[in-house]
């Protein structure tokens, strides 16, 4: 038989810091031939479009393949299994294969979908890796008064206080073998210390729990797990539910792999708008919209007035950076944000706020 190649699942919540840890792994994979495929909730494919255009030797823009059709964890059947049967089937097929999932994507279908017949036999499950925003996490983006819930819960078990965020992380979480705590560099020493040790009560025994900053993390680290998930479904339980058409069934038909989500518990809409002639003042506008409607996630490009590059804006919570990336392709210059929040995102007002029409 021949040797399967790995694949890695990256997941984690909007804003977690999946690409830039991808693209650091690129960055040191020392001539190792990595397949990504990267999937967003959203219109605009920003962290395809980043590592597309990565710069790194060895990145390939055909070695990155966007799955923009939903969340990936919805679309297994249709997107997932077709891509990587593709990439398998190569001449010359990658040494790995990364897969980034959406940020609100549950990882467990796709550790399911390994064991199909059309692929099975020629890859496996590495390794699962959930990156969690350290900040984020510290100041409580997701669960409201844990306490609280606990208590409420305690006193009637037959309510469910769970944010749709909490669960999730929960899920995230629940499926990983290695959890990567995010900018931890941007945090107080004992602040972060607390963080990892919270997370390390909420895992499986034996799950890997490691610190990263801007340098990203040695491939060593993240690759070579040999974790073989998908013979292991059953120890990486979900909160969410899946209803399964073939539950007992072995053949793992297409059509078997419906399932209840609830993205409907999250909006999403993209922004198009011209030049910024102030980045400053656009920047304070961003923050303040966020603040006033409690938006999640919200990233993309903008054309700077004067700049002949485009500038990279991603924000989670009212956390924002921006940083100049490459110049605007033949497409012309145009500034694009997706944004992404609970249901109920006024979009209007939110397009009004940040200048970019009713």
């Amino acid at each position: 038989m021949p040797q399967k190649i790995p694949a890695t699942v990256i997941t984690g919540f909007l804003g977690a810091g999946k690409t830039t840890l991808i693209r650091n792994l690129l960055q040191q994979a020392n001539g190792k031939r990595i397949a990504l495929v990267v999937n967003e909730f959203g219109d605009i494919g920003v962290d395809g479009d980043l590592l597309k255009g990565c710069g790194i030797e060895g990145c390939a823009d055909d070695d990155v393949i966007e799955l923009s059709n939903g969340c990936i964890c919805c679309t297994v059947a249709d997107d997932f299994i077709p891509t990587i049967e593709t990439l398998l089937g190569r001449a010359d097929p990658p040494d790995h294969i990364v897969i980034e999932t959406s940020g609100l994507a549950l990882p467990q279908p796709l550790v399911r979908a390994f064991n199909w017949p059309e692929i099975r036999t020629r890859t496996t499950i590495d390794g699962v890796v959930t990156v969690v925003d350290g900040p984020a996490l510290a100041d409580g983006r997701f669960a409201h008064d844990e306490a609280r819930v606990a208590a409420q819960r305690e006193a009637d078990d037959s309510i469910d206080h769970e944010t749709p965020l909490a669960e999730l992380f929960e899920d995230q979480l629940a499926c990983a073998d290695i959890v990567v705590v995010s900018k931890t560099d941007a945090m107080e020493a004992g602040r972060a210390d607390e963080t990892v040790a919270s997370l390390g009560t909420r895992t499986r025994d034996g799950v890997r729990l490691v610190r990263s900053g801007m340098g990203g993390l040695a491939p060593d680290v993240l690759l070579g797990l040999d974790a073989g998930a998908e013979d292991d479904v059953a120890a990486r339980h979900e909160i969410h539910h899946h209803h399964h058409d073939d539950e007992g069934d072995d053949d793992h038909h297409h059509h078997g792999d419906e399932h209840a989500h609830g993205h409907d518990e999250f909006d999403s809409f993209a922004l198009a708008f011209g030049e910024v002639s102030d980045v400053e003042a656009f920047r304070a506008r961003v923050e303040a919209t966020i603040r006033a409607h409690d938006v999640l996630r919200l990233k993309g490009f903008l054309a700077v007035e004067g700049k002949p590059m485009r500038m990279v804006l991603q924000a989670v919570g009212p956390r924002i950076e921006t940083y100049f990336d490459r110049p605007f392709g033949t497409d012309g210059r145009q500034s694009a944000l997706v944004v992404i929040g609970l249901h109920g995102l006024d979009e209007a007002a939110i397009r009004l706020a940040l200048g970019c029409g009713n």
